[in-house]
Formats: C-alpha cells, structure tokens, sequence
C-alpha cells in the first residue's frame, strides 16, 4: 500500500496517512511521502483546500517506534536527523500552506501526530479522538514545532502539565480549551472536514494566505510592525481580481465569487 494517499476532488486535495494496521505511526517512507505530497498540493493553483486526514479510524501516532528502534541500533548518533529532514518539512509546509489546511482526526493523535494537527488551521475532531503529547513516554522531548503551537493552543501552565504528566485529552477538552471548535460523531470528522474545506475553497484564495502568514507572524511583531505589515498586505490584495470583483459584486448586490487569483 501506498504509505500516504493524495485525492483531488474539484479544488479541495485530501491528503491520507495510509498505515492504518500501525494507527498511521511515520516511517520514513511515510514522512517523505507526506513531505512530498504536502510541496505538490501547495505548488497546484487549482487546489485552494487541503485536508490532512488518517485511514482506518486514527489519525497519526506520530514515530514508528519499531522502525526507530531498528535505527537507533544500527546507527544512533544519526537516529534523529530525520526530526530536521522530514518532521521540519512536514510542518513547514502545513503552517506555510498558501490555502487553508484542516485536520480530520478520528482515534488517536499523539506525538507527532498531535504537532501536525497543531500546523493546520482548524481541527475537526471526531467526539472519540484521543490526543496526547506522548514524548515523555519515551524518554524524548517535543519536535515537529509541539513546543511552538501547544503553549499558544493551550497556554503555557497546561502545556507544560501536557507534556511534563504525559496526560491525555479528549475532543471535549480540545473545545474547552480552544484548540477546536468542531466536534463530530465517530466516523463523521473526515465527511464534516470536506465540507468546511469546500467551503473554503470557494473563497478568496489570496486573502487567506495572506491572513495566514499575518497570523503566523504576529507573535514576533509589534503593533506598530503588525500595522505596516497589514497595509501592504491589504496593498497586494487590492491588486487582485478576487477584491474588484467582489467589490463589482457588492455594489451590485451579488453574492461574490472567487476565481483564487
């Protein structure tokens, strides 16, 4: 079987980590599919939507710990270049995306796994999702940017209790605790995840991506650079079909449509 799975359907691409008798763990085989599938989506003009999903009712649980194992006794001191080789890209290219991502997640998201849903933009998580750091388990420390997005999901008390305690949490807790706003009976989170990214995918395409890259930076900035940052991305947008047609479309009283350039 083919580790990862790539569908388009009109202009929303879902992308499916495709080991499910492992509950999706990461080979390498699997995190350079993924890395690869991830750079096409974003490079493909006429996918304005991504979906991350799992086959077989989970998610990811992050390393393939049997694979790593083998690698830590064949050759130790290089076990973890793949957290910089593959993990680093992986995410990169989830929280770099030009076009909005949304995680499907039914079972288990754990280690890794957890860091991915993290990248995207918004979660849809299945009522029987399980979520957890994990890392401590193993005697590891976070990758895949967890110590990144975790404080600024949850909060810099409860991640450091996540990680340090190991404990894991529910979909409910992910909404409690804002990581998510939508939750799905079993089996419904990839069905409800493909209707929002069809949604968005009928948007304007540029305006995301620039919503998105101000979001991502905002943390490093201050207001008087978030205000200069914001005016030129508003300059660029109003360069765009999308923003004179839908501003035609608004004087006439039409609902807009968006073409994604």
């Amino acid at each position: 079987m083919e580790p990862v799975l790539l569908e388009r359907r009109d202009a929303v691409a879902t992308i499916t980590i495709n080991r499910p008798e492992r509950r999706n763990s990461l080979t390498a085989e699997a995190k350079q599919a993924l890395r690869d599938r991830l750079a096409e989506v974003a490079g493909d003009a006429s996918v304005r939507a991504v979906v991350l999903t799992g086959a077989g009712g989970h998610f990811c649980v992050g390393q393939d710990l049997a694979e790593h194992a083998e690698t830590l006794e064949r050759d130790a001191a290089h076990a973890f270049d793949t957290v910089v080789d593959e993990y680093t890209p992986v995410i990169e290219a989830l929280a770099g995306m030009p076009k909005p991502v949304i995680a499907a997640v039914e079972g288990s998201c754990v280690g890794a796994g957890l860091a991915m849903a993290l990248a995207c933009d918004l979660l849809v998580l299945s009522d029987q999702a399980r979520l957890a750091t994990a890392f401590a388990g193993i005697g590891l420390t976070f990758d895949s940017g967890l110590s990144h997005t975790l404080p600024r999901a949850v909060g810099d008390s409860r991640a450091r209790r996540l990680v340090l305690l190991g404990e894991p949490f529910s979909a409910a807790d992910a909404v409690a605790w804002g990581i998510a706003a939508t939750v799905t009976s079993g089996g419904e989170a990839l069905k409800t995840a493909d209707a929002i990214a069809t949604q968005l995918a009928a948007g304007p395409t540029a305006a995301y991506a620039e919503s998105k890259r101000l979001l991502a930076d905002t943390w490093d900035r201050t207001l008087a650079d978030t205000l200069v940052a914001e005016g030129r991305a508003q300059a660029r947008l109003g360069l765009t079909d999308e923003h004179a047609g839908a501003v035609r479309a608004f004087l006439a009283k039409q609902q807009p449509t968006f073409s994604g350039h």
